[in-house]
């Protein structure tokens, strides 16, 4: 066996990927789409490498990288985390994913490719990617913000949900049409999801004096032999390898050992995956890009206007400000492996063959715009925050203007009318000597519209002031409701003094 060229080959393809990963950090980009890029570089269906390369050749390892990324996303599954909120995260996660699945799935009927192609479009648009997003936190020091629990959060019920519907998507793309069969094979999956969920929730223990071994080579072998062979449980019980890689992660992580597994995978995962994403983009033939141009324009534009509305509920929902909503929707638009792990599947079914280029252009897009707008998300605020603060104390302003234009017309005519009678002589004109009386109530009335004019002026000040209330931290909240105290105060003391005959 001679694979020495092959060789040269995959060992220059990854070093223009090491070299293209360092500029990429320079303006914050993941090395995904880096990945997918040299990947395109370098396919047959190109030409603009000097030594093409086939997809072939490294098949492979792009499983490996495939079973490993699903096995770490679920060994870093917070159970504790999930159980601990799982009714507040059950309703921000599951909002966030039945807005953009529901979108998702429109658009995908609405491209006339099929049913099971808008079935997997729907899987591609629904999630972020969790490899994007963790590291997106990570490297923009966002792990103390208030908002980052509740992406983290939103994150854990997408791996969920990406369980069932993979186990779903595997029935679907079988092709069977006995209902049968299919409700068998649908069976099977959700006992397999559930028998490995509740291992991984209640047989941690069990699990750990399995694993007990102090030599970190037969540690190794034994974590990645296990991945590898439920992934190929996985595959024979119809809910394909990602899903069977991800189940054991979950129960691994649920042990003593799952730190020191994280420990060696890590670093086994990066590598790989970056085999997965290089394969990927070598299958990618980008004369199909035009014909995916619209649709794949369309998916971005939807999938920003979701994540933009979607952020903003679930912020929202959590008791968190605009400026937090913000942070979220653009770190959440991350659209990763996922999508490519769909595409992958959908391929292998025979599905459509605009789905790839669809799945890669689409990735490629959102993995390099959703890092740039993440990491400029506070000046965004900044500007989007201001703006609507302007807005809105122009408003105020106009409604008090408006207000204070009515009370003093109101007083101008009371003051007319208390003008134009003489003292001591009576208003009904009956002589009743009741006029002394009647200039008493005249002269409250006055004090009374006085009194709500002043209030009234008080209330703009409290609503202008209310404009930035949502975008205040504890500490200036306090000190918000402080002051509010104090304005009340003064109000209460102007009326009194209106009333008081002393003042």
């Amino acid at each position: 066996m001679h694979l020495g060229e092959e060789l040269v080959v995959l060992g220059v393809l990854l070093l223009i990927a090491y070299g293209l990963g360092r500029a990429g950090k320079l303006i914050g980009l993941p090395s995904i789409p880096i990945y997918m890029i040299v990947g395109l570089l370098a396919s047959t269906n190109t030409g603009w490498f000097p030594i093409s390369f086939d997809s072939h050749d490294i098949e492979l390892i792009a499983i490996f990288g495939l079973i490993l990324l699903l096995f770490n996303l679920g060994l870093e599954f917070d159970q504790d985390e999930f159980f601990s909120n799982a009714g507040r995260l059950i309703v921000s996660g599951g909002s966030y994913i039945a807005v953009n699945m529901g979108v998702g799935l429109v658009f995908g009927f609405m491209l006339g490719w099929g049913t099971r192609e808008a079935l997997i479009i729907a899987g591609m648009t629904a999630t972020s990617s969790s490899a994007i997003v963790t590291k997106l936190l990570i490297e923009l020091n966002r792990l103390a913000n208030r908002e980052t629990p509740m992406i983290l959060g939103v994150t854990v019920v997408e791996d969920i949900f990406i369980a069932i519907y993979l186990a779903i998507v595997s029935v679907v793309l079988s092709g069977e049409t006995d209902p049968l069969p299919v409700v068998l094979k649908l069976v099977v999956a959700f006992a397999f999801l559930v028998a490995m969920f509740a291992v991984a929730r209640w047989g941690g223990a069990v699990v750990s004096k399995l694993m007990r071994t102090r030599d970190d080579e037969l540690f190794t072998v034994l974590f990645f032999g296990l991945a590898v062979l439920f992934a190929g449980l996985g595959e024979i019980l119809g809910v394909t390898d990602a899903i069977g890689a991800f189940l054991i992660g979950l129960i691994i992580g649920a042990t003593r050992y799952r730190n020191r597994v994280e420990q060696f995978a890590l670093p086994m995962r990066d590598v790989f995956g970056a085999f997965f994403f290089l394969n990927f983009g070598l299958g990618l033939n980008p004369s199909l890009f035009p014909s995916v141009l619209g649709p794949v324009a369309i998916a971005v534009g939807i999938t920003i206007t979701l994540n933009v509305i979607a952020g903003q509920f679930v912020a929202w929902l959590n008791k968190l400000g605009p400026q937090a909503g913000i942070n979220t929707a653009v770190i959440l638009q991350n659209r990763g492996e996922f999508a490519l792990i769909l595409a992958t599947l959908s391929a292998g079914a025979g599905l459509d063959e605009r789905l790839q280029p669809f799945a890669g252009l689409y990735v490629l897009i959102m993995a390099v715009l959703g890092p740039v707008l993440a990491s400029n998300s506070e000046r965004i605020g900044g500007v989007v925050l201001r703006t609507r603060r302007r807005a809105e104390r122009e408003a105020s302003e106009a409604r008090r203007l408006e207000r204070d234009a009515r009370h003093s017309e109101e007083i101008a005519l009371m003051e007319a009318a208390l003008a134009g009678d003489e003292p001591g002589t009576s208003r009904r004109g009956d002589g009743s000597g009741s006029g002394a009386g009647a200039d008493a109530d005249d002269e409250e009335a006055l004090l009374g519209t006085r009194e709500r004019a002043a209030a009234a002026e008080a209330a703009a000040d409290a609503d202008a002031d209310a404009a930035d209330y949502d975008d205040l931290d504890e500490q200036d909240r306090a000190r918000a409701a402080i002051l509010a105290d104090q304005a009340g105060q003064q109000s209460d003391q102007r009326a009194t003094r209106q009333r008081d005959p002393e003042y």
